[in-house]
């Protein structure tokens, strides 16, 4: 391994996202389809994962330079780092015992004094693998985005074991051609539409950090809510479908996957106002209990940086080297949820696809980016940590979408099932994280129980809300030689 006494200075994005009252790390599950071979899974992270220089470095904060936080690098004990705890093969419940065990990393500080960075494996056979590996991963070494893909530069495909995994590329939107006077004009109404979405949007974030705060409803956290355990519960649907109901609806996958959020979150609401209420003699035939005018929304961090290719972050570990494709580029961007029953289904699916194409045509999220880095410079790390914070704890939810694989891969020689994504240390109740594998599509949950006592009963109403959306396309009549692409 390369040893360096330089330190690199951490990015403003690395900065706020290490202070104290503001820590995040990304714990996520990821099930094998084999029994995980402990010494090979070490071997294997200390010929990949290591070699990248921030899974090689301390975070260091140099309070006699005001607090300057920086990288460097160190040498890693790997058997530190990739934990296998003695488990009972044949226990009752190991579904419960990995979720118990999951959540309780959620409740334990990282070790400073190391590497950032820790895997867990848990060799006990679930209704969905043989064997659980959970991660967890303090968020000042990289977006979701990054790590996915530095998951990926360290597997191959299972089909053929020499090849890297592929994340798809974005598809490029057929554009019609228009004669001149015609483009002229839609360029100008364009550039008029971004500069109202980019000022609406920036005002609407600006008014969250300041004063508007979410209503108060079943799951909106209380004080405290950063630093307690979270449960991490999860749900696989067919991607297939998703893909089915996209083309359908002639949507992104991004606007199914909002629909399908906001659909489960009202189906969820209802219930929980319902109980709530009771069920006297005077609302028995009632069944929306679902109160007007509320203000639920998420926060949404958006990856700004363009991601580097899976072959890129596999020669940069060869070479442990960053050489700039690496950090948190980070934009935020608040999502509202129209908390509203809806007798069609599909009404979720447009209220999100037109939310995500005025978002599409904003700059809010780099605009955001600019304004954290000036307020950082100007105001120092306190300050903008309170800021950062603030659009968290005003906002009922986090939200996040990530693409992974379009095919089965293998981690050092094990067969993967599935990728479960979540994060712990937002100000928030409920973290929302979907997560594409193959042809599968993993929902997260990451809840606070003492909100959310029930989140498997709420992962089940996105599932439902999802089939609701599915049936009602079919019976519309709505498919038509569509391709899953």
């Amino acid at each position: 391994m390369k040893m360096s006494v330089e330190e690199e200075p951490a990015s403003p994005a690395a900065r706020v996202l290490q202070a104290p009252n503001f820590s995040l790390c990304i714990i996520a599950t990821m099930g094998f389809m084999t029994t995980i071979d402990v010494n090979v899974f070490r071997k294997g992270v200390e010929q990949t994962l290591i070699k990248h220089p921030r899974f090689s470095s301390l975070l260091v904060v140099n309070y006699k330079k005001r607090g300057k936080v920086s990288w460097k690098r160190t040498k890693v004990d790997v058997e530190n780092h990739v934990l296998a705890p003695d488990l009972d093969p044949d226990m009752e419940n190991p579904e419960e015992f990995v979720e118990d065990y999951t959540s309780s990393l959620s409740a334990i500080p990282m070790d400073m004094t190391k590497p950032l960075w820790e895997i867990h494996i848990l060799n006990v056979k679930t209704k969905e693998a043989n064997s659980t590996m959970v991660y967890k991963i303090h968020h000042s070494l990289g977006d979701g985005v990054s790590m996915v893909s530095v998951i990926m530069a360290c597997a191959k495909k299972t089909s053929d074991p020499e090849s890297l995994p592929v994340i798809p590329p974005r598809k490029q939107k057929h554009v019609p051609k228009y004669g001149l006077m015609k483009r002229f004009f839609l360029c100008v109404w364009t550039m008029m539409l971004i500069i109202f979405n980019t000022s609406t949007g920036i005002a609407y974030l600006a008014a969250t950090l300041l004063f508007l705060k979410d209503s108060e409803t079943p799951l909106k956290g209380g004080r405290g809510v950063r630093l307690s355990p979270k449960r991490f519960v999860h749900r696989i649907i067919n991607l297939d479908d998703v893909k089915m109901v996209k083309n359908a609806m002639n949507v992104s996958i991004n606007d199914v996957v909002l629909g399908m959020t906001e659909a489960g979150i009202n189906r969820h609401l209802n219930t929980r106002y319902e109980k709530l209420r009771g069920k006297g003699s005077e609302i028995i035939n009632k069944t929306n209990f679902l109160p007007r005018n509320l203000r639920l929304r998420s926060a949404v961090i958006f990856n700004l940086r363009q991601s580097a290719s899976v072959e890129d972050l596999a020669e940069m570990m060869k070479k442990e080297e960053l050489n700039g494709m690496w950090g948190n580029l980070l934009g935020i961007v608040i999502l509202p949820f129209t908390i509203a029953l809806q007798d069609d289904p599909l009404t979720y699916i447009h209220r999100a696809k037109a939310t995500m194409d005025r978002k599409k045509l904003s700059l809010e999220s780099k605009l955001g980016f600019i304004v954290m880095k000036l307020f950082l410079k100007l105001f120092g790390i306190k300050a903008a940590t309170a800021a950062t914070k603030a659009a968290f704890a005003h906002t009922t939810l986090a939200f996040s979408n990530v693409v992974g694989p379009q095919e089965e891969i293998s981690l050092f020689g094990h067969p993967l099932c599935y990728i479960s994504p979540s994060v712990q240390g937002f100000p928030q109740a409920l973290t929302i994280h979907y997560q594409s594998y193959a042809n599968k599509l993993i929902v997260t949950l990451g809840a606070d129980e003492k909100t959310i006592p029930n989140p498997h009963q709420l992962c089940d109403d996105f599932v439902k809300s999802f089939e609701s959306i599915k049936e009602a396309v079919i019976k519309r009549g709505l498919i038509k030689d569509i391709q899953f692409c």
